[in-house]
């Protein structure tokens, strides 16, 4: 049974442009744009996984959908994958960078402190100040999720 509602939830896919190289997000719950959304029903909350190596979102996805389920599908949950860890299938759109000064190309992207700054400028471009976040990293993700408390103390991460 359990299993069956994890089925029926549905999970987008976009590739966006962050610091200049393609990246996998896969989204449970609202996907829409959270800058432009002007809803009343626009979450206030967002569940964050940042994943262990080999960085590939896709993993995450049944305890995603899990997150989802158990939050009565009230916060949406997004899993990024790592910077050149995912390509793009042939004729996908691949979104392009904001305007936003944080959106410019990461030196040594692939690389460690690249990596926690692709986190960064993601999170900076895509997700509006006024939404609470929830990181959950695994394995290395989760060495990424504190730097990036330490590196961005103004993010509004949620301290549970």
């Amino acid at each position: 049974m359990d299993s069956e509602i994890k089925e029926e939830i549905p999970v987008h896919e976009e590739f966006v442009l962050c610091g200049g190289v393609e990246t996998q997000v896969l989204k449970c719950g609202p996907w829409g744009d959270l800058f432009n959304d002007q809803n009343v029903n626009r979450p206030k909350l967002l569940i964050f996984i940042i994943p262990g190596n080999p960085g590939f979102s896709s993993f995450y996805v049944p305890f995603a959908k899990a997150l989802y389920s158990l939050t009565n599908k009230c916060f949406p949950v997004w899993t990024i994958s790592h910077a050149g860890h995912a390509l793009a299938p042939k004729d996908t759109k691949i979104l392009p960078a904001s305007e936003d000064a944080n959106a410019q190309e990461i030196k040594d992207i692939y690389g460690l402190h690249g990596q926690i700054e692709h986190k960064l400028a993601f999170l900076r471009t895509h997700v509006p100040k006024e939404v609470k976040l929830i990181l959950i990293g695994h394995s290395i993700g989760s060495y990424i999720a504190l730097q990036i408390l330490k590196r961005a103390p103004e993010l509004p991460v949620s301290m549970l």
